[in-house]
């Protein structure tokens, strides 16, 4: 689950919902619109945290404070155990299955020191090689082709969670500033690409359980988050 700071109460999104609009933000990806495994890559950016959907269904609070538990703090076992199922799901496209497993070892390699991770990425290092053997893609293309999910997936996340930076990755840039999002370089050509998601609004930030969340989840009107994103040379 994502959790964005809305006054005094919060906007809930859930991974899914926030994976398909990375999807969406790079199909107006200008490096994109000719390439050759553009529609695997695509698949994946728009599948790759299908994996985290039974838990966002289920949110949870972290018992000492009652603060929701995002997608960050959630314990290392669901954290772990999101991405075998997500690649799983994509078993249709080995591309796009070695992508999102690709993706899970990027999106943690901070954490390779910690010994609580060394099998995860073993493991998901094995998994991307038996898919990628599926392909006639080569290792090399993978990484290049996967820079392209990782920069879907920090474009959403700026938007996402309100964050006004996150690291650079691959030479990019990625800034927002209330709904407005900054890439650089530019990958759109000049073009201002609109974003919508959808949230659950919740008037408190903290609960006093699980339950009382769920709860308040449930009778909680969706609304839509709309913001913009565009290019800097």
């Amino acid at each position: 689950m994502i959790v964005r700071s809305a006054g005094s109460g919060v906007h809930l999104i859930t991974q899914p919902d926030h994976a398909q609009l990375a999807a969406r933000i790079m199909e107006r990806c200008a490096n994109l619109a000719a390439h050759p495994r553009r529609g695997s890559i695509l698949r994946a950016i728009r599948d790759h945290d299908n994996g985290w959907a039974d838990g966002d269904a289920a949110p949870s609070v972290d018992p000492g404070t009652g603060v929701i538990v995002d997608f960050i703090a959630a314990p290392v076992d669901v954290r772990q155990g999101v991405w075998p199922r997500a690649v799983a799901m994509l078993a249709d496209d080995p591309l796009a299955a070695a992508l999102v497993a690709q993706h899970a070892i990027v999106a943690y390699d901070r954490l390779r020191p910690d010994p609580a991770w060394a099998a995860f990425f073993v493991g998901m290092a094995a998994l991307r090689d038996a898919w990628l053997a599926r392909t006639t893609v080569t290792l090399e293309d993978l990484q290049a082709d996967y820079v392209y999910l990782r920069l879907g997936d920090l474009i959403s996340l700026a938007f996402c969670t309100g964050k006004s930076a996150l690291p650079p990755y691959a030479g990019w840039t990625v800034e927002s500033s209330g709904d407005a999002v900054v890439v650089s370089p530019d990958p759109f050509a000049g073009a201002v690409v609109t974003m919508e998601v959808e949230a659950r609004a919740l008037g408190a930030a903290a609960f006093e359980s699980d339950d009382a969340l769920r709860r308040a989840l449930a009778t909680a009107i969706p609304t839509t988050l709309r913001g913009e994103v565009r290019g800097r040379s």
